[in-house]
């Protein structure tokens, strides 16, 4: 379980850059990096990090799902996901 700051960090960044997505679009076209420098570094995409939705876990991320395959393996074992089923052969 990811601490509660970690988190709330995140999702300042995803935030900021919902933000600055156009402006940052617009610069970059006209190619005013002088001002795409000025914009704050959290508004850039590159610095999220997928995480999961429950734990906050950034690693084992699955991008269908959006969860961690932790609880990605035990919401499927209790039935929790539909059309998830334990394979055997």
């Amino acid at each position: 379980m990811a601490k509660e700051s970690i988190k709330a960090r995140q999702v300042k960044r995803e935030k900021l850059v919902a933000k600055y997505a156009k402006k940052r679009e617009e610069l970059k076209k006209a190619g005013d990096w002088d001002a795409l420098d000025k914009i704050p570094k959290n508004a850039s995409p590159v610095r999220l990090r997928n995480r999961c939705k429950l734990t906050g876990r950034p690693r084992g991320y699955m991008r269908r799902f959006g969860i961690s395959r932790i609880n990605f393996r035990e919401m499927a074992l209790a039935g929790l996901i539909p059309g998830v089923t334990k394979a055997s052969w």
